[in-house]
């Protein structure tokens, strides 16, 4: 299991989905994380922009690594809400996230992802359980 913050950021590294759809670490602290993502041709949809489920995911994994940097315990995502407020065709995406409330078992943060000139893209909240004396 992971117990330090530097076991979660490469327990996240090396993820064949954080691989496969290539995310990178930019900043990575206790509750500060910064994740980037550059825009390929096999992210886009039919409308040649990213697709929104790269939006989800990029939230999903950004709001989960900075929660897990603070619990260091096994997460499941509950619930997640986006907003989506422009598209995008190339470049790189820029994410970032902060904890709003942390109980015992239940985490709630929101993220948001900008372009590279700080123009917001999209923006979410989710609630994760904390999936404490599990190991993985």
């Amino acid at each position: 299991m992971a117990t330090t913050a530097e076991d979660v950021r490469r327990l996240f590294e090396n993820s064949p989905f954080f691989q496969f759809i290539g995310f990178q670490v930019k900043r990575f602290e206790e509750g500060d994380v910064i994740l980037e993502l550059p825009v390929r041709d096999e992210l886009l949809n039919v409308n040649q922009t990213l697709h929104g489920g790269v939006y989800a995911s990029l939230l999903d994994t950004v709001i989960g690594l900075t929660i897990r940097s603070i619990v260091k315990q096994p997460l499941a995502t509950i619930n997640m809400h986006i907003h989506y407020f422009a598209p995008v065709r190339e470049g790189k995406l820029v994410a970032k996230a902060n904890v709003i409330q942390h109980g015992y078992r239940i985490v709630s943060a929101e993220g948001e992802i900008a372009d590279e000139e700080g123009r917001l893209l999209a923006k979410g909240m989710a609630t994760f359980k904390v999936l404490r004396n599990q190991h993985k």
